[in-house]
C-alpha cells in the first residue's frame, strides 16, 4: 500500500465488517493457534481495511497479524488483499543491525583473530613504496634521490619487508629505513590525532586520578619518553604500582606513585645517654624506717663489710 494515500476518517461498512475473512486469511497464513484476539482496524483509503490479530507466537509479543481487506467501487464483495506479520507499539524488536567494523570495541580481538584494515582507513597513509624513485609528497628530498643515483644504488623489487640483504648505504631504501617508514602504511596526522585524543581520555589530565595527584607525570622518574611528535604529550608509565603501568599516559597525568610524592622518613634514632661523673646517687640497701626497719646508712654499710 503506498504511504502517499489518502486515508479516509470513516472506514468503509462493508470491509469494516469483514472480520471474519480477514482472521480466515491469517489463519490460512499463520501456523494453526497462532492467530489471537481481534485488536481492532484501521482506514487505509476508500474501501481499504486492514484489520489486526494479536500473534501467539513465541518470540513475537506485540506483533500483530495485519489482513488488508478491499472491495472494488460499486461492489458489494469484499476481497483480501494481503495478510503480513507486523509489529505493534510494543513489539520486541532486533535491535538495528549494524556494521562489524562499528560494532568492534577495543578489547574484543583474542588469540587468532584477525583485524582487516580497510584500504581507505583515513588513520592510516602510504609509507614507503619500496621504489627508489621517491613520490611527489615524499619526506624524502630530490638531493639524496640525486646522491642515490650518483652512487649508482642498486634497485631491489619487492615490498620492504621481502628485501633480502640490508639496503646500500645512500640510497632510498637506507634512507626510508632510518627516518622509520619502511613500512608500507604509516599513521597519518588524523590517525595520530584520534590516538591522542583516546590517550588524553584513558589517561589525561581530566581524569580522577590525575586531579588528585600530587604532581604530573612529566616529573615523575617512572615515565618512559615517547620519540616523535607524541612524545610531546606522552610517555609510557613504568610504575609496576601505578594504576597505569605500561599505559600511555600524557605528560599532564598523575597519580600517587608519583616518584617525588613522598620521601619515605628515616626510623628515629635515639639520644645517646649522658652520664654524670661527678655526682654521686646513695642507693639504700636496707628498707626505710616507714616499714618497721632500721635503715643502714653507707658508713655502716662499709663497716660491715670490713668485719666480715
Amino acid at each position: 500500500m503506498s504511504a502517499a494515500t489518502t486515508r479516509s476518517r470513516t472506514p468503509d461498512r462493508l470491509c469494516a465488517e469483514a472480520v471474519d475473512l480477514a482472521r480466515a486469511a491469517a489463519e490460512e497464513v499463520a501456523a494453526p493457534g497462532v492467530v489471537g484476539e481481534y485488536e481492532g482496524l484501521v482506514s487505509e483509503g476508500d474501501r481499504v481495511v486492514t484489520h489486526f490479530f494479536a500473534c501467539r507466537e513465541l518470540g513475537y509479543r506485540g506483533w500483530r497479524w495485519a489482513v488488508t481487506v478491499a472491495r472494488a467501487s460499486r461492489a458489494k464483495v469484499v476481497t483480501v488483499d494481503e495478510a503480513v506479520l507486523l509489529p505493534g507499539p510494543d513489539a520486541v524488536l532486533a535491535p538495528e543491525w549494524v556494521p562489524w567494523s562499528e560494532r568492534l570495541r577495543p578489547g574484543d580481538m583474542g588469540p587468532g583473530d584477525l583485524l582487516p584494515t580497510d584500504a581507505e582507513d583515513l588513520r592510516l597513509e602510504p609509507g614507503w613504496s619500496g621504489e627508489e624513485e621517491p613520490p611527489p609528497n615524499s619526506a624524502v628530498s630530490g638531493e639524496l634521490a640525486d646522491l642515490a643515483e650518483a652512487e649508482d644504488a642498486e634497485v631491489t623489487g619487492g615490498t620492504p619487508a621481502h628485501l633480502p640483504t640490508a639496503p646500500s648505504r645512500g640510497s632510498i631504501t637506507a634512507v626510508a629505513e632510518e627516518l622509520g617508514m619502511r613500512r608500507a602504511r604509516v599513521l597519518s596526522r588524523y590517525g595520530l590525532h584520534t590516538a591522542a585524543d583516546r590517550w588524553e581520555e584513558a589517561f589525561g589530565a581530566k581524569t580522577p586520578m590525575a586531579q588528585a595527584a600530587p604532581a604530573s607525570c612529566v616529573s615523575c622518574g617512572f615515565l618512559v619518553p615517547l620519540g616523535g611528535s607524541l612524545g610531546q604529550a606522552f610517555g609510557v608509565c613504568a610504575n609496576e604500582f601505578s594504576p597505569a603501568d605500561g599505559r600511555v599516559v600524557s605528560l599532564a597525568y598523575g597519580c600517587g606513585g608519583h616518584s617525588e610524592a613522598a620521601v619515605m622518613p628515616k626510623p628515629p634514632q635515639p639520644a645517646p645517654p649522658v652520664i654524670d661523673e661527678t655526682r654521686v646517687d646513695p642507693f639504700p640497701l636496707r628498707p626505710a624506717a616507714d616499714s618497721g626497719s632500721v635503715p643502714v646508712t653507707e658508713d655502716e654499710a662499709s663497716a660491715e663489710l670490713g668485719h666480715s
